[in-house]
């Protein structure tokens, strides 16, 4: 076995809650106007010289301003790169129907926003499972205030302590909705398998099948039915409730909810993945990088909208750095001229016609029947073993494994197959 440093989040809860909630609050609070604050400076120069801020530049204008330091510096420019990050990923969708960052606010009251403390925000004491957070400089201003708020916590992960982690980058009050819980960004030591394996597997991500596998010999195939219903249910909530003054509770509710399940379905899709990967031996994994499809034309309205849901990238980190645990590499390829999905894997044969229906591929030249995803993941694999000497015709390509998403679990499990 070989070590590997990553970077994980453990999270925690708070067992003095009630001592703290209090101040919690307060910076939570304090996060919300300060981001307000930015949202309205970016909209003034925005309007002034056509011209977005970045997150240094936002600092750089608003150090000096009374809401900064409300909480400490980092916490500050924290909050304030965030913003930055949210209209950088508004603007790069290129999409007439997104709307840009709002402001965090329901009428007159601010919700609760995240804070973080980086390294010099806070001090550890992992003996005793307690940490000190800094406070900003508006929050010392009373003689009877402390300078730090003391959490006491306990990690969710019974077999974890963070006397086992390389360092705590950073430390996160997240408001759940009923309570503050901390999330710790640690580097941590994992061991991993020298050798796993010396397969490779193609992977093909899409909208309607999220993920399709191929190993050579066997295909998996993960429908995505499972995200698209939540993506319908948790629209339809959002855009029932949205208020006059901005997004209501319920819209808030609904989009928080929504995220925080689309995140756990990807999760599981990825660590289901890997470990498939795993237990079939292999040693390199090939998925297609689909970076620039937003920009390779105009999909329609309706398109476009599934192409801004798609969470693509996010899907492939987590495969990356699940897959790093398990000591596989995963190799990005770009999609942009392979035309994966148009090719035959059999013969190389490139038509548009060969694609049948949604989930059908038959190729003219070679007779080939195969599911259409799962011919992608196939000619994926053939961009790291070339010449793959694979006898296909025992059907896997047209009848692949399916692997469901059990909400009731919140696992990946194997399609139930039902008897003649």
């Amino acid at each position: 076995m070989a070590d590997r440093v990553v970077t994980r989040t453990l999270t925690a809860s708070l067992t003095n809650h009630s001592q703290v909630h209090d101040d919690l609050d307060s910076h939570g609070f304090a996060a919300s106007k300060l981001w307000n604050v930015g949202r309205w400076t970016i909209q003034r120069v925005w309007d002034a010289i056509d011209h977005i801020p970045d997150a240094d530049d936002l600092c750089s204008y608003l150090k000096t301003h009374d809401r900064y330091a409300d909480l400490h510096s980092q916490s500050s420019q924290r909050v304030l790169q965030q913003l930055a990050e949210a209209f950088v990923g508004w603007y790069e969708q290129d999409d007439p129907d997104a709307n840009p960052p709002g402001y965090r606010k329901h009428g007159d009251d601010h919700p609760r926003s995240t804070v973080t403390w980086k390294n010099q925000g806070f001090k550890l004491d992992t003996e005793y499972n307690r940490i000190r957070l800094s406070k900003g400089t508006n929050m010392k201003e009373s003689r009877y205030a402390a300078d730090y708020i003391l959490c006491e916590y306990t990690l969710h992960t019974a077999d974890r302590t963070l006397e086992d982690v390389e360092s705590v980058q950073t430390v996160r009050a997240v408001w759940t909705g009923d309570e503050w819980e901390l999330h710790f960004v640690c580097k941590m030591r994992v061991e991993t398998p020298d050798a796993p394996g010396e397969k490779t597997a193609g992977v093909d991500l899409g909208i309607c099948n999220t993920a399709a596998v191929s190993v050579g010999d066997e295909t998996l195939l993960y429908p995505g039915n499972a995200l698209k219903e939540d993506a319908h249910y948790f629209r339809q909530q959002e855009y029932a409730t949205e208020g006059e003054n901005g997004p209501s509770q319920t819209a808030q509710w609904a989009r928080r909810k929504k995220a925080r399940r689309q995140h756990h379905f990807l999760h599981a899709l990825s660590k289901d993945i890997v470990e498939q990967c795993t237990a079939r031996g292999v040693g390199t994994i090939a998925v297609g990088h689909p970076k620039h499809i937003r920009e390779d034309e105009d999909w329609g309205r309706h398109g476009n909208k599934r192409l801004h849901d798609w969470a693509f990238t996010t899907l492939l980190d987590y495969i990356e750095y699940k897959a790093k645990d398990r000591g596989i590499d995963v190799e990005r390829v770009a999609e942009g001229k392979l035309k994966t999905s148009k090719t035959c894997c059999a013969c190389g044969v490139e038509a548009d016609a060969h694609r049948v229906e949604r989930g059908l591929y038959v190729c003219d030249e070679c007779e080939l029947v195969a599911n259409a995803d799962c011919n992608a993941a196939e000619n994926m694999r053939a961009t790291v073993t070339p010449n793959p000497s694979q006898d296909r015709s025992n059907g896997c390509l047209a009848q692949p494994t399916v692997r469901l998403f059990d909400t009731s679990t919140g696992r990946v499990v194997p399609q139930e197959q039902v008897a003649p």
